[in-house]
């Protein structure tokens, strides 16, 4: 069933009203129909079961049938801390990253960052991430669009990811697989948790010794050198399949 995302101001009280975009979605490229079923989701978790009760140039008018909490979301909120890797590569790790259940992720300019961010393209940049990440909480079915936020320096990120309950950083020259399997395997005891991933020259060693400075858990993915655009969705993948709940 299609699922689309609307603000609280949307929603009255039998009916939802779909504006913007997605009306050119529904009627020229789904080609929906009055009386078809869909899913409207507030941002917020929950969940309306609406059948499309008027189709006009401007909007879309949905009866609501139902009403019910999602259980798409994983109960710990996964922040992903990814260092900025070439445009393509970062359009890729929202992408999957949001497949696979983060929060929030928040681009970070490290000191081996390639891509820099300056105050000309950060809006622009950051509004086509964020077009990104709504894509693809539609298409994997999440009941929340997580955020995009603006790049940060390492020292802002530090900062914001200090309110988090603990912090994982996947790093080449780790080497205890046992500890880092226990960390893991812990990640349902916290109720935030944020992933610092390096860019494509990885972490520079005073990076390394200023996460460690904040107590997050250095942890090896195993023997082999992973790329960016990789070491973030395994490290995902891992929590999911800790996380997920029936």
């Amino acid at each position: 069933m299609h699922r689309f995302f609307v603000e609280d101001n949307q929603i009255e009280e039998n009916y939802i009203t779909i504006e913007g975009a997605d009306v050119n979605h529904i009627v020229n490229v789904l080609r929906l129909s009055t009386n078809e079923e869909i899913i409207i989701s507030n941002r917020q978790g929950q969940e309306y079961c609406c059948i499309i009760d008027l189709l006009e140039k401007e909007f879309v008018k949905c009866k609501i049938q139902s009403v019910q909490q999602s259980n798409q979301e994983l109960p710990t909120k996964i922040y992903l801390f990814q260092g900025i890797p070439k445009q393509d590569k970062m359009e890729l790790i929202i992408q999957k990253s949001i497949e696979l259940g983060v929060y929030e992720i928040v681009p970070v300019v490290m000191a081996r960052s390639i891509v820099k961010i300056n105050q000309q393209n950060k809006e622009k940049k950051n509004d086509r991430w964020q077009r990104i990440a709504s894509a693809a909480a539609k298409q994997s079915h999440r009941a929340i669009i997580p955020t995009v936020t603006d790049a940060m320096s390492f020292d802002e990120a530090l900062q914001y990811a200090g309110k988090l309950e603990n912090v994982i950083v996947p790093y080449e020259k780790a080497s205890d697989m046992k500890s880092s399997k226990e960390i893991f395997s812990q990640a349902a005891n916290h109720g935030s948790i944020g992933i610092f991933i390096g860019p494509e020259g990885g972490f520079d060693e005073i990076e390394i010794e200023r996460l460690m400075a904040m107590e997050a858990s250095i942890v090896s993915l195993g023997k082999r050198i992973l790329r960016t655009e990789t070491a973030g969705m395994v490290v995902l993948s891992i929590l999911m399949y800790n996380l997920e709940v029936e």
